[in-house]
């Protein structure tokens, strides 16, 4: 697949904090097969959400949800008909205490057995209102409110579970996935029908409607090369 052009552009993109490293590698990509350069920007979904409403200049929109973009096309900062899911998130009960190497991660969650379990914020990261599902649907969420840290994006809530500051956490698979991340003492895969979906799209920011860049990038992100690396990464695909 190629995108050359007959001049290379800058394209700025806003993407949500888990999807930061696929997102890093899918630009230098994008950079050899088409010239154009990416700059990233990287946050909770809430918080670009938010930047995109006031006039942050951005291109794209990689959202960790689906809401979001679809809001921004609603009310018109979304270009209609270019958005779509791009990735679908998993999240995992993880830690990095040695004092539960080899345990149970669930059995440890459901007896109350740590001190901080390490969240992202339920309000403007999704898998921080995902996480919140599944402890709600399993009759835990009023009894570890008191014990949760909350980060205000999923990449600050690994950073507190990886630290071991939080016993535990729920974070996103895909942040397991470098080589440079320890193994951990436990972790527990949450099974996808127990929480909403995390289901990450993308959409073309209005202000770069004309954007042949952007619109490129759009196009290389569904391409099976970009599936192929999504996947590499630990998401699965829509």
């Amino acid at each position: 697949m190629s995108f050359q052009i007959a001049h290379a552009d800058t394209v700025n993109v806003a993407v949500a904090s888990n999807f930061r490293g696929p997102a890093e590698v899918l630009a230098k990509h994008f950079l050899n097969h088409s010239g154009h350069h990416v700059r990233i920007s990287a946050g909770s979904s809430g918080k670009l959400y938010a930047q995109i409403l006031h006039g942050a200049p951005f291109d794209v929109f990689m959202s960790a949800d689906e809401l979001r973009p679809e809001k921004l096309e609603q009310n018109g900062l979304g270009v209609s008909g270019t958005r779509f899911s791009y990735a679908l998130g998993q999240l995992v009960l993880w830690s990095q205490r040695k004092q539960f190497e080899g345990a149970d991660c669930l059995a440890v969650l459901k007896l109350l057995n740590f001190d901080h379990l390490a969240i992202a914020h339920p309000i403007t990261a999704p898998y921080g209102a995902a996480a919140k599902d599944w402890m709600q649907k399993l009759g835990l969420w009023e009894n570890v409110r008191s014990r949760l840290v909350t980060g205000e994006n999923i990449g600050q809530a690994f950073h507190f579970t990886a630290s071991g500051n939080a016993a535990l956490g729920l974070i996103a698979a895909s942040q397991l996935i470098n080589k440079d991340i320890p193994h951990g003492s436990c972790r527990y895969v949450v099974p996808v029908a127990e929480h909403r979906p995390i289901r990450q799209q993308a959409v073309l920011i209005e202000r770069a409607r004309n954007n042949n860049a952007a619109r490129a990038f759009l196009v290389f992100l569904r391409s099976e090369q970009s599936a192929e690396i999504i996947q590499r990464y630990g998401y699965r695909l829509p």
